[in-house]
């Protein structure tokens, strides 16, 4: 029970501060068992960020787990400062910011090259949310290079888990059956008519990747393709006396030729994160709109700043591949979707949001946890990224109108996969100017648009 009480119809309690809202657990808003319960298990998907940071940073195993600790403190930000949605990483970004450190060597020039993205991603946010120009920047890109963005994310995301020497490849047994339950249990026609109909299917939807996530962490053991956990107990000792070695501040900071190579990838990485936002912002519309009890503020500028300022602890204190993103999509709908049942269900869209990272942040600490996933770490990032690739995907071709803009988008989306973020937007650039836009180039008056 929380001490400040919401009345029907109001927004929750909380105490302002400038363009922030604070909000705290049993002071403005209750403790949420179920989510408490999903962060426990779902808390693993953090984990999984330890593998890219020890094979493209160079980390020792401790020390990327004090880099995951520093990204637990992030997630809990959004909730503490007055922003509804449940965050995340950028994740359809992440192939695309493999593909930059791929020019790095790993070590001090992996992570001065991580830092100069992820500080200008930190930049692009706070620029955008102080001048509140963000919705502009995202409207004048043409559909077909959004989409193009997107749709290349997506096969990234996906050829790098299947192809030669992917963690499909290696661990094909696991992989595909669980990505395979996630996807019927996410997407299925035929499995929402089951959860229109029994109670549990509802609940299985509920947990969101949790029931595939556990079913491929138990074949993927059964069949020998991960190792049988070994269970220890007590807490985790992060290496945070290690940690400053491996920070910028001791590497330095990068000359203006690395902070140039990676503006491509940044506003990529924006260009996604705020279509995360938009889809954040229509789940949080619906939820309003579902009950009257309370009123839910979504308030972009806040969303920009709040992100701002986790992309910035990141920069300086962690560099991360995954970078910092507004919404956690999957959790997100979950979450929501568990709301509409009511104030019994989820007291308010604040005490959901806030216990799922307060939880996932305390359970970082748990040995016995952390312990029993470790050996299965891959298969929590595969699945991550195998279900980010099919979302990009379906919501990439989603959004275009005609056969000019699949065709601008679908090449676009090849070349950024391939190539990486600077040579996809140039391939964007000229095919949009070239086809759509012709009498920029003094062509004729306007492409044909073949349906």
């Amino acid at each position: 029970m929380q001490m400040y009480q919401r009345k029907d119809g109001e927004q929750q309690p909380c105490w302002p501060l400038g363009p922030f809202r604070i909000r705290l657990p049993f002071v403005h808003y209750r403790w949420e068992m179920a989510e408490m319960i999903q962060a426990l298990i779902m808390f693993v998907v953090s984990l999984a960020m330890i593998p890219l940071l020890q094979k493209h940073l160079g980390l020792p195993y401790d020390v990327a787990l004090a880099y995951v600790v520093i990204c637990g403190i992030g997630f809990m930000l959004p909730a503490l400062l007055g922003v509804p949605l449940v965050p995340g990483w950028i994740t359809p970004a992440i192939p695309v910011v493999v593909l930059y450190l791929g020019q790095f060597e790993p070590g001090p020039e992996a992570i001065q090259g991580l830092f100069a993205l992820q500080f200008l991603v930190f930049l692009i946010f706070l620029i955008l949310g102080v001048t509140r120009l963000g919705s502009t920047l995202v409207r004048i890109i043409p559909n077909s290079m959004k989409a193009g963005i997107i749709i290349g994310a997506g096969i990234a995301a996906i050829t790098g888990e299947i192809s030669e020497g992917g963690r499909v490849a290696n661990t094909p047994i696991s992989l595909v059956v669980g990505g395979l339950i996630c996807l019927y249990f996410m997407f299925s026609a035929s499995f929402q008519e089951y959860v229109k109909q029994f109670p549990l299917a509802r609940k299985i939807v509920n947990y969101g990747m949790v029931p595939g996530m556990l079913v491929a962490i138990g074949v993927g053991i059964a069949v020998g393709e991960y190792k049988m956990p070994e269970l220890q107990w007590g807490i985790t000792r992060p290496a945070f006396d290690q940690l400053w070695r491996y920070l910028p501040f001791v590497h330095g900071i990068p000359d203006a030729k690395v902070f140039l190579y990676a503006v491509p990838t940044a506003v990529i990485a924006y260009v996604i994160a705020f279509g995360d936002i938009i889809v954040g912002q229509s789940l949080m519309q619906r939820a309003d709109e579902l009950r009257s009890d309370e009123v839910i503020e979504i308030d972009l500028d806040r969303v920009h700043l709040v992100t701002a300022l986790r992309n910035a602890l990141h920069a300086f204190f962690a560099p991360y591949p995954g970078l910092a993103g507004p919404l956690w999509t999957a959790v997100g709908a979950t979450m929501a979707e568990r709301y509409k049942y009511g104030r019994d269900a989820m007291d308010s869209i604040y005490s959901g949001a806030g216990t799922f990272w307060i939880a996932g942040f305390l359970a970082l600490f748990m040995l016995p946890l952390v312990s029993f996933f470790q050996p299965v770490l891959p298969i929590a990032l595969s699945l991550t990224l195998i279900l980010t690739g099919y979302i990009c995907l379906m919501v990439g071709f989603e959004q275009l109108n005609n056969n000019l803009e699949r065709g601008i988008a679908g090449t676009m989306g090849v070349v950024l996969a391939v190539y990486g973020a600077g040579w996809g937007l140039a391939a964007g650039v000229v095919l949009y100017l070239a086809l759509e836009r012709p009498r920029l180039l003094g062509g004729w008056k306007q492409a044909g648009a073949a349906e």
